[in-house]
């Protein structure tokens, strides 16, 4: 923990040129993983796209701009559950809107079904912000959401909800949402319950670079309590199809800034994960060089941010996704969801 960098020598890296700072965090990277790069076989699934809230940067919801709602049955999402399984899937992630219109059970019983058929499978579900929003309609304590999350067999939580912890720019992009202390608040209860999360950040869209800063050294502070983040998440805002009509996205130089940045700041937090469903697959490979160490997985299939105008609606082969790791000059590592590693491609 000597010689951390701070919040005013965190802001003058991203001054620094692009392939000094590369260095910088390439050298982290590799003294932490070496020339690993890890993935895991996944399958994401947003079994609902009703929601309570309006987040300006989401194209995903259905009381926006999208018109086609739709909720998926337990028996929808199992048949693709039993799909997953059959293709060697060792995890499957669920991340929905915030519906108010289905019960508890709905929520928490596709989990507790998962489990019952297949005890090994992880499952990654429910963001701090579903966490929140349950709480809020079933009025229920952080705990007991958390509790019943762990008795139906949630495994880990995934990052999302974060978006940018400063409230003036959450104000403005996702009012009514989860706020930054409860989205603390949540993942240091998960946390003390034993059990890892994630943590993302949403960039590119009307944060300033002390903004991510910022987000980055309250990420810091509550792994110095808990250690129980995982991997830090970059997302970059995609921009169609939502009401932040930001008329550019932000430029490759940008994005790798601020993962080496973020590989040097955030010291313990050991996996930086370049997620290709945002950044392309292309950028994610040369993220590697800029201190990522993780390329998130397979996914197969993915709602969210391909509703945003991302590539990502049909996910990528593995052999393709291990030969493309290889080409780019690292070693491709399929690993469990709390990074144990299964297998070197």
């Amino acid at each position: 923990m000597n010689n951390r960098i701070n919040f005013e020598d965190a802001i003058k890296l991203y001054e620094k040129d692009l392939f000094e700072l590369g260095e910088l965090a390439d050298a982290k990277r590799q003294k932490l993983h070496g020339k690993k790069t890890y993935f895991n076989i996944n399958r994401h699934i947003n079994p609902t796209n009703v929601c309570a809230d309006v987040c300006k940067f989401c194209a995903y919801s259905a009381t926006r701009k999208n018109p086609n709602q739709y909720t998926m049955s337990h028996e929808e999402i199992m048949k693709i559950v039993d799909n997953i399984v059959a293709h060697d899937a060792k995890e499957v992630h669920i991340v929905s809107a915030h519906n108010p219109n289905v019960t508890l059970d709905w929520y928490l019983g596709i989990f507790k079904k998962i489990k019952e058929k297949y005890p090994a499978l992880h499952v990654k579900a429910l963001t701090a912000a579903e966490v929140d929003f349950l709480s809020r309609h079933h009025g229920l304590t952080y705990d007991e959401v958390l509790d019943l999350m762990v008795e139906n067999g949630v495994d880990s939580m995934p990052g999302g909800g974060a978006e940018i912890f400063d409230e003036k720019v959450r104000d403005y992009i996702c009012k009514g949402k989860v706020t930054s202390d409860q989205w603390f608040e949540i993942h240091r209860k998960w946390h003390e319950r034993g059990k890892k999360s994630n943590v993302t950040m949403l960039f590119g869209h009307v944060e300033s670079r002390e903004n991510r800063i910022d987000h980055m050294m309250r990420i810091r502070e509550l792994q110095d309590i808990t250690g129980g983040f995982n991997a830090f998440i970059p997302l970059v805002y995609q921009t169609e199809n939502n009401y932040l009509n930001i008329d550019k996205p932000i430029t490759a130089n940008e994005i790798l800034k601020t993962y080496a940045v973020a590989r040097l700041v955030l010291d313990n937090v050991a996996n930086l994960k370049a997620y290709w469903v945002t950044s392309t697959v292309n950028l994610a490979l040369v993220a590697q060089e800029f201190g990522a160490n993780d390329l998130d997985g397979t996914i197969e299939k993915e709602s969210i941010n391909s509703a945003a105008g991302a590539k990502s609606a049909n996910g990528v082969d593995v052999e393709e996704f291990t030969g493309l790791i290889k080409n780019s000059g690292f070693t491709p590592v399929e690993r469990d969801s709390v990074y144990n590693e299964i297998k070197v491609w």
